[in-house]
């Protein structure tokens, strides 16, 4: 990552924009980016001041957490973007209107328990392929009518599963002293 951080600072790729994300354990912990040093200094940022005043051109940029109107937000710009390459755009913004995207994160995001911050994947791969997608490509297909929200421990990583687990389903390791 350094070499290539370099690579891109020597100016010898011009116009290309590198973005790498990562969680705040890859920026900040001991096995992550502090671990080389002249990485960390090319990639420090000063984040002491409010959010208001982040600069939006620093090497990092820091992300606010997802709240449920923001993930609404996002379904509907990928709706927006969704419409405008579909062949069927006036019905899927009358039968995905806003109300129902709205409800599809509702209901995604309390099926994780309630956190936001993990559902944005799982919400935009329902909304694309089980409601957006039939809905443009079956003339009969109503989401309300047609779609019930189903989330299977096979699709979700491990966060997610760990958040639809309840106080009983965490295996508990006992020990015994002789």
């Amino acid at each position: 990552m350094r070499q290539l951080i370099d690579e891109v600072d020597a100016g010898r790729f011009p116009g290309l924009y590198l973005l790498i994300t990562g969680t705040p354990a890859m920026y900040e912990g001991p096995q992550g980016i502090k671990r080389l040093e002249p990485l960390a200094q090319r990639l420090h940022v000063d984040f002491a001041t409010e959010t208001r005043f982040d600069n939006s051109r620093a090497v990092q940029i820091r992300l606010s957490n997802f709240s449920l109107p923001l993930l609404t937000d996002v379904g509907r710009r990928i709706r927006a973007i969704f419409v405008a390459h579909c062949t069927n755009a006036g019905r899927i913004c009358a039968l995905a209107d806003d109300k129902y995207i709205e409800r599809l994160a509702q209901a995604v995001t309390g099926s994780l328990g309630g956190k936001v911050g993990i559902a944005p994947r799982l919400f935009l791969k329902k909304l694309v392929s089980n409601v957006l997608d039939p809905i443009d490509q079956h003339p009969d297909f109503d989401p309300k009518q047609h779609y019930q929200l189903t989330l299977d421990v096979d699709e979700m990583t491990t966060a997610e599963r760990d958040s639809v687990r309840g106080v009983d389903d965490i295996p508990l390791q006992v020990e015994t002293n002789p």
